[in-house]
């Protein structure tokens, strides 16, 4: 995928995390104009992505957002998709008034434990039919 294909808002997420699949699901949710289109961390294009960015191509420990080519991790990279959702959900930029390595050591406990709380599967999730669009390949 040419970086001319790559749409405006990217999600990278941890495709075998049970939290950020449920994550992924939820945003899909909250964003029925579909602003946001998703890859996984894993995938080629995700691969790819991050070694553009300077992102290690061997953690997936974090969700990575990429708006307008700018590149944002961790909770700012959280913050910034809340921004676009439907609803109260907005509200959640005022996290940004939280100091940043605040946000990103609550961001990295959560990230740290999240396969021993949520569980994970052993391959990355299929999206159905009606939402594949939105992923990235």
């Amino acid at each position: 995928m040419t970086s001319e294909q790559i749409p405006n808002r990217v999600l990278l997420f941890d495709g075998v995390c049970n939290l950020c699949n449920g994550a992924v699901q939820f945003i899909i949710k909250r964003d029925p104009d579909g602003l946001i289109s998703f890859t996984s961390l894993q995938s080629e294009t995700g691969q790819s992505l991050l070694k553009k960015s300077g992102l290690p191509t061997d953690r997936f420990d974090s969700f990575v957002f990429i708006e307008d080519g700018q590149v944002y991790t961790k909770s700012t990279a959280a913050i910034k998709v809340f921004r676009h959702l439907r609803g109260p959900w907005r509200l959640f930029v005022l996290f940004f008034a939280v100091p940043k390595p605040v946000r990103d050591m609550v961001y990295s406990f959560i990230a740290k434990n999240r396969y021993k709380w949520f569980g994970k599967k052993n391959e990355c999730m299929l999206p159905s039919p009606s939402i594949k669009k939105r992923f990235l390949p």
